[in-house]
C-alpha cells in the first residue's frame, strides 16, 4: 500500500487490460508489452476512485452454473428471435414488462440488466427511481407474468445468491 491506496487496486482489471493491449496490438514486442504493462499499472491505480464498491462473489460454483445457464439461453434466444424475424410479423407479441425486483446492490442490479439487455429479444429499458422495477422489453410473449416469473427465477433469483 502506497498512502492508505493498494498498488494493484483491481487487479483482474489489469489482467483483461494487458491481455486487450497485447490483442490490440498483435504484437509481443518487449516495447509493446512494457508500454501494455504501465498502462495496465497506471490506470486502474488514477482511476479507483471513480470505481463502485467491488461486487463480492459469495458463491463461485452457483456462478458458474448461472454462466452456463446465460449462454445456453442466449443461444436458444437467437434461434427463437432469428424464427421470429423470418415469420411473419403479424404473430409477434411484443411487451412490456414490469418486473419487480429485490436486489439491493447496484452492481447485481446491473448485472440483472445486462444479462437481460445481453439475451437476444428482450432489453432492460428503465430502472424505476426507487430500484424496486425494472421495465423490460420483451419481442414476443404469450404470458406477461410467465416471462416476469422466468426472469426472476433464472437471473435474478441467482445473482441474488451469487452477489448478495
Amino acid at each position: 500500500m502506497i498512502g492508505g491506496k493498494k498498488i494493484l487496486p483491481r487487479p483482474g482489471f489489469s489482467v483483461v487490460l494487458m491481455i486487450t493491449w497485447i490483442l490490440a496490438h498483435q504484437s509481443l514486442d518487449p516495447k509493446t508489452l512494457a508500454i501494455g504493462a504501465v498502462a495496465s499499472l497506471l490506470l486502474p491505480a488514477f482511476t479507483q476512485h471513480f470505481w463502485p464498491e467491488a461486487l463480492r462473489v459469495r458463491r463461485a460454483g452457483l456462478l458458474l452454473k448461472f454462466l452456463g445457464i446465460f449462454v445456453y439461453d442466449i443461444i436458444v434466444a437467437n434461434l427463437q428471435v432469428a424464427w421470429l424475424v423470418l415469420g411473419p410479423s403479424s404473430k409477434l407479441r411484443p411487451a412490456f414488462l414490469e418486473v419487480p425486483i429485490v436486489l439491493e446492490n447496484p452492481m447485481s442490479i446491473t448485472a440483472l440488466s445486462a444479462v437481460i439487455s445481453l439475451a437476444p429479444g428482450t432489453v432492460a429499458a428503465n430502472l424505476s427511481g426507487d430500484r424496486r422495477t425494472l421495465l423490460v422489453h420483451i419481442l414476443h410473449t404469450k404470458d406477461e407474468e410467465r416471462a416476469i416469473t422466468r426472469i426472476k427465477e433464472r437471473y435474478e433469483g441467482p445473482l441474488k445468491e451469487i452477489f448478495e
